[in-house]
C-alpha cells in the first residue's frame, strides 16, 4: 500500500510555474519511499499528479509542499491548506484531448504542444498551460485522455484540439502569487491581513477582535500594485470587484453615491469578496482642498460605507495610489484602510525574479545573463521590465523578419523554435527602454568613458572610490563600516572636463542618471523652485542607484547675504536638507561642476554634504599628449603627425581648447581636399589629416586668442611645461 503523509501547501520557485513540479524536502521524499524524479498524487477530492523534486536548503524541514497556482487549481487547494501526498504511476497516453481556455488568437501547432507537454503527469479535467508563438501564454483544460488516470505523453502520443468550449471551463490567465516578483515581504503582509480574514473568520471571533477592513497599496506607477491585488483575489477564491476610481462619478445628483452603494452591496451577498479601487485618489480626495460638492459627498459616502454604523461582512477594501498624500486624511485612519503597504522600486534580486517571470516563456540563447541584466536596470519598476523583455524580443524578431519564408498553411515549427532572443537584443533593448521613475529628468548620456577623459588619472581615482565602489561593493562598505560620500564637487577653469567626467562617470557605474542645469529649477513661483528640488531628489531615491549632476551648481546655492534673494536662500536651503536632513540619501550620489566655488554657501561644502572638493586645473605636457591622443583616435592622422610636439606647443590650453584644435585640423584637410578637385565626385574621397594642417589650426587659434587678449597666449610656444 502506497504511504500518505500531509503537508502544508506552500508557493512554487518561479522556475517551476507550469512544469508540473512539486518539490519536498529529501528526507520526507524517503519517507514516502519515492525517489526524486517520481510521481506524487496531490490532493483528496479532486487528484492531480506531479514530478518530485528537492526543495531548496531554505524550505527544508517545514513540512512543506511547494507547487504552482496551477497545481493548487487542479487540486482544488490555495497556499496554507494541509494536503495528503502519497505516491502514484502513470501510463502511456495514446490520444488526449484538449480545449483553449479563453481565445486563442494564435494558430496552435499540435506538435508543438506534444512537445511543450512531454514529461509532465495529466488527468482528465487539468489545467496546463503552454507558450505558443503570438500568446504569452495559452492555457488548456485536459479533455479527455486515453487511457483514462495519470497519462504521460511521447512523441507518438495523438493530440487533439477541440474548437468548442466545453462546459466548466477554468479561466484563462489567473494571476497566481507565483506571477509577482521581487515584493516577498509585501506579499507575506498583504497575505495576512487580507487571506485571514476571509479563509479563517472563526478564529478573529474566537479572539474577540473585529478583522482588518482594508489595505491601502501606495507606490510609485508600474510596481504591481493591481497585480497584487488581482492575485490576492485568486488565490484566496474571493469574489472581486475592481473599480477604476474616475468610472465611479456620474453626472446626475446623488449617482454617484448611489453607484458606491450598489458595489459594496453587491459585494456583502457574496460569501466572501474583495473591492479593489484603483486610482482611489480621483474619488477620495481631500475635501478641503476640493470645490465640488459631488466630490465631498463621494468621499462622505465612502467613509460612511467603509466603518459606518451597518456591517458590511466578509468584505475587504483595498485601495491604489501612487499620490496617497491627496487622500482625505479621514480615510487613512485604522477602522477603514487598517494598513498601508508601501510598493517601492524593486532591488536587484526582485530585479531578478521579474526578469525570470517575464522570460518563463521566452526561447532564450545560452548567452543571456539575465543576473547582469538585473545590474544594469536600477531603477526599473515590474513595467519597464516587462516592457524591456518584449523590446529585446522585438529586436530579434526585426533581424528575423527578412529571412522569414512563410508557407500557405502558416510559419513552419521548426522556423519558429529556432527564433531565441539573446544577450545582444537585451541591451539593444536596454538603449530604447528608460525607467519611468526618472523619465521626466533622464538625459541622453553619450557613451564615454574613463579612456574618453584624457589625463585627470588622480581625479578620476578619486570618484572610483567615492562614486563607483560604493555602488558596485556596496558589501565591502558594510563589512568595514565605511560611508559613502554624499557629495562632490568639481571646480576649475571652463573647458578643463568637469561635465565630461560626470558623464564618463554615469557610465562607468551602471547607475541612473540626473542631470540638472543649475538654473532650471528656478520658478518665478513662490514655493515652485524648493518643490522641483524635493522632486528631484524623490526621484534619485526612487531611481537608486542613482547620480545626480548640478551643472553650474553655483547659479542654484550661491552663498547667502550676497543678494541673491530670498528664492536662492530657500532653494539653498531645501538643497541642504535633502543632502543631509532626516530623512537619508541612500546608494545616492550628487555631482556638483562650477568654475566659482568661492560663490557656493559654505554649509555646502561641510562634510556629510559635499565631502570632496576635487580641483581640475589646466593640463600639464604629458596631460595634454594624453587629451590629443583621445581627439585623434577616431580620425584619419598621417604618420608626420607630431603629437608630443603639439602638446608641447598648446600651453596653456584647456581640453576643450584642444578639442577645438583637433576639429579645425580636421576642417582645414577637407577644404584643402576640396581645393584641389571641386567637381562632383562618385564617392567621397580619402581624407587624410597632416602635421600642417594642425600647424595651421593652432596658428588660426593663437591669432584669434591674440586679437581678444594680447597677453592671453604668446604667438611663439613655451619650451617646457612643467
Amino acid at each position: 500500500m502506497n504511504k500518505q503523509l500531509t503537508f502544508k501547501v506552500a508557493k512554487a520557485l518561479g522556475k517551476d510555474v507550469g512544469r508540473g513540479i512539486a518539490r519536498l524536502d529529501p528526507d520526507d521524499i524517503q519517507a514516502l519511499g519515492l525517489e526524486i524524479g517520481d510521481l506524487v498524487a496531490i490532493g483528496a477530492g479532486r487528484r492531480t499528479a506531479a514530478r518530485i523534486l528537492p526543495a531548496h536548503s531554505e524550505y527544508r524541514g517545514k513540512k512543506l509542499l511547494q507547487i504552482d497556482g496551477i497545481i493548487r487549481e487542479n487540486a482544488g487547494v490555495s497556499i496554507g491548506d494541509m494536503v495528503p501526498v502519497s505516491s502514484t504511476t502513470s501510463r502511456i497516453a495514446k490520444k488526449i484531448s484538449l480545449t483553449p481556455i479563453g481565445s486563442a488568437t494564435a494558430q496552435i501547432d499540435v506538435t508543438f504542444i506534444n512537445r511543450s507537454l512531454q514529461g509532465m503527469p495529466l488527468s482528465k479535467g487539468d489545467k496546463v498551460r503552454i507558450s505558443v508563438l503570438g500568446l504569452r501564454n495559452q492555457e488548456f483544460v485536459v479533455e479527455d485522455t486515453l487511457p483514462e488516470g495519470f497519462v504521460m505523453l511521447k512523441k507518438d502520443t495523438l493530440v487533439e484540439v477541440l474548437k468548442t468550449k466545453a462546459a466548466g471551463i477554468k479561466k484563462a490567465n489567473q494571476i497566481t502569487y507565483e506571477d509577482i516578483g521581487g515584493m516577498g515581504k509585501e506579499l507575506s503582509r498583504i497575505q495576512e491581513i487580507i487571506e485571514l480574514p476571509l479563509k479563517y473568520p472563526a478564529i478573529f471571533q474566537h479572539l474577540g477582535v473585529e478583522p482588518p477592513k482594508g489595505v491601502l497599496l501606495c507606490g510609485p506607477p508600474g510596481t504591481g500594485k493591481t497585480l497584487i491585488a488581482r492575485a490576492v483575489a485568486n488565490e484566496a477564491n474571493a469574489y472581486f470587484i475592481s473599480v477604476n476610481g474616475p468610472e465611479v462619478i456620474h453626472k446626475f445628483y446623488g449617482e454617484s453615491e448611489a453607484k458606491l452603494r450598489e458595489i459594496f452591496e453587491k459585494a456583502a451577498q457574496k460569501s466572501r469578496s474583495i473591492i479593489f479601487l484603483d486610482e482611489i485618489d480621483a474619488i477620495a480626495p481631500k475635501r478641503v482642498e476640493v470645490t465640488g460638492e459631488v466630490e465631498k459627498r463621494v468621499v462622505a459616502q465612502l467613509l460612511a460605507l467603509m466603518d459606518g454604523l451597518a456591517s458590511r461582512g466578509q468584505v475587504i477594501v483595498i485601495g491604489a495610489t501612487n499620490i496617497p498624500d491627496s487622500l482625505d486624511p479621514a480615510l487613512r485612519r485604522p477602522g477603514r484602510f487598517d494598513r498601508e503597504i508601501n510598493i517601492g522600486v524593486p532591488d536587484h534580486k526582485g530585479r531578478l525574479e521579474i526578469l525570470q517571470i517575464h522570460t518563463r516563456g521566452m526561447p532564450l540563447e545560452e548567452d543571456v545573463d539575465l543576473d547582469r541584466v538585473a545590474e544594469l536596470t536600477g531603477g526599473f519598476v515590474g513595467a519597464d521590465l516587462l516592457a524591456l523583455c518584449r523590446e529585446s524580443a522585438m529586436h530579434r524578431l526585426r533581424k528575423y523578419l527578412p529571412h522569414l519564408e512563410p508557407l500557405p498553411d502558416g510559419l513552419p515549427s521548426d522556423m519558429v523554435t529556432s527564433l531565441r532572443v539573446s544577450m545582444q537584443d537585451f541591451l539593444q533593448a536596454l538603449e530604447e527602454v528608460e525607467p519611468s521613475a526618472t523619465r521626466e529628468f533622464l538625459v541622453e548620456v553619450p557613451n564615454a568613458g574613463w579612456e574618453d577623459v584624457g589625463g585627470l588619472d588622480e581625479i578620476k581615482q578619486h570618484l572610483r572610490e567615492t562614486v563607483e565602489w560604493p555602488l558596485k561593493y556596496a558589501d565591502l562598505f558594510d563589512q568595514a563600516g565605511a560611508q559613502a560620500s554624499r557629495g562632490i564637487i568639481l571646480y576649475g577653469p571652463p573647458g578643463t572636463g568637469k561635465t565630461l567626467l560626470a558623464r564618463a562617470m554615469a557610465n562607468e557605474a551602471n547607475a541612473n542618471f540626473i542631470s540638472i542645469k543649475g538654473p532650471s529649477l528656478l520658478s518665478k513661483w513662490v514655493g515652485e523652485s524648493e518643490k522641483a528640488v524635493r522632486e528631484v531628489f524623490r526621484k534619485a531615491r526612487q531611481a537608486a542607484p542613482c547620480i545626480v549632476f548640478f551643472d553650474e551648481i553655483d547659479a542654484l546655492v550661491s552663498s547667502r547675504g550676497m543678494g541673491g534673494g530670498a528664492v536662492a536662500e530657500r532653494v539653498l536651503s531645501q538643497l541642504l536638507t535633502e543632502m543631509d536632513g532626516i530623512e537619508e540619501l541612500r546608494r545616492v550620489v550628487v555631482l556638483g561642476a562650477t568654475n566659482r566655488l568661492d560663490l557656493i554657501d559654505p554649509a555646502l561644502l561641510r562634510p556629510g554634504r559635499f565631502d570632496l572638493q576635487l580641483q581640475l586645473g589646466l593640463p600639464d605636457c604629458a596631460s595634454r599628449r594624453q587629451i590629443l591622443a583621445v581627439h585623434t583616435r577616431k580620425r584619419p592622422v598621417a604618420e608626420d603627425v607630431d603629437l608630443d610636439g603639439l602638446a608641447a606647443g598648446t600651453a596653456g590650453f584647456s581640453g576643450a581648447d584642444i578639442r577645438h584644435l583637433c576639429n579645425r585640423a580636421s576642417l582645414a584637410a577637407v577644404r584643402e581636399c576640396l581645393a584641389q578637385d571641386s567637381s562632383p565626385l562618385p564617392a567621397p574621397p580619402s581624407i587624410e589629416i597632416c602635421n600642417r594642417h594642425f600647424c595651421l589650426a593652432l596658428a588660426e587659434l593663437r591669432a584669434w586668442a591674440k586679437q581678444d587678449d594680447p597677453d592671453k597666449i604668446c604667438s611663439e610656444p613655451l619650451k617646457n611645461d612643467k
